[in-house]
């Protein structure tokens, strides 16, 4: 359980990584939503493709409506998101995202038949409250936090497939099904909207793709080790990433009630793997 615990912190610390760089694309330089979430996809599949092992390649898991599905629900996702950082801080895109780990919970529980513990349910809740800590509830719904929300029950559905999927092939093999997908599907839009490029933007972007990829891999692999019922507390890590980039890239520190649901988030996050530890 350890292991699950540091691979899902890890997970989610490179994804709101890679939003962070996202979002000073986007917001400071101009670049099309749409654009960024077509070269991440693409960056990510070219990036994975060295370091599957030879004889990997399984070029039917394309025929299987499921494996679309899933690449269709993390591309629907990626997009929205980059759309809602385009005007939002980067904590509240989160917090308004974080309607996923609730969706994944319940879809697993109904989908998947995984078995729930009322002290489950219970850590789930309050890393919820800790969640409406960070993100203050009075917020009014922009067309950014829409987009957020969106983009949170898109990626709630994608957590509960990578586990629904996880038996169907490798990780890596996983990963690139979901990154070719995305690319194909986004080609259309990201080759019109390609812009003008530097050697700092070329960073940026490739670092994008790296930190998105880096964390969905790791985040397949959590998945494929544990039920989604289970690591669903964890993903909430990702906040408490966003909301720690914001402040050291973006300037917005944290105010006391930001803190208390952060000390809650990770409170809930250790609670299973402490309690796990106690019993043995």
């Amino acid at each position: 359980m350890l292991k699950t615990v540091t691979l899902m912190f890890v997970a989610m610390s490179f994804i709101p990584l890679g939003d962070s760089a996202g979002k000073v694309l986007v917001s400071q330089y101009g670049f099309n939503p749409f654009f960024l979430a077509w070269s991440r996809f693409a960056l990510g599949a070219l990036m994975v493709v060295p370091f599957l092992p030879r004889g990997q390649f399984d070029a039917r898991l394309f025929l299987d409506w499921r494996i679309w599905l899933r690449g269709l629900l993390i591309t629907a996702g990626i997009s929205s998101i980059l759309t809602a950082l385009q005007t939002e801080p980067l904590p509240n895109v989160f917090g308004a995202f974080f309607v996923g780990p609730i969706l994944s919970y319940v879809l697993s529980v109904w989908l998947l038949k995984e078995k729930i513990t009322p002290l489950q349910t219970t850590l789930l809740l309050l890393g919820f409250v800790g969640v409406l800590l960070v993100v203050k509830p009075g917020f009014g719904m922009t067309r950014g936090l829409g987009f957020a929300v969106f983009a949170g029950l898109c990626y709630g559905s994608f957590i509960t497939a990578n586990r629904w999927l996880s038996s169907l092939t490798t990780p890596r093999m996983l990963l690139l099904t979901h990154l070719t997908i995305g690319a194909v599907v986004l080609t259309p839009f990201g080759i019109t909207q390609m812009p003008e490029f530097d050697n700092h933007l070329i960073a940026l972007t490739l670092f994008s793709a790296f930190a998105s990829m880096m964390g969905n891999y790791l985040l397949i692999v959590a998945y494929g080790r544990a039920p989604a019922s289970k690591l669903a507390p964890m993903v909430y890590f990702q906040l408490i990433a966003a909301t720690t980039l914001g402040w050291l890239i973006f300037g917005d520190f944290p105010d006391s009630m930001t803190l208390l649901g952060l000390g809650l988030l990770i409170a809930t996050g250790f609670a299973p793997f402490l309690l796990q530890r106690q019993k043995t």
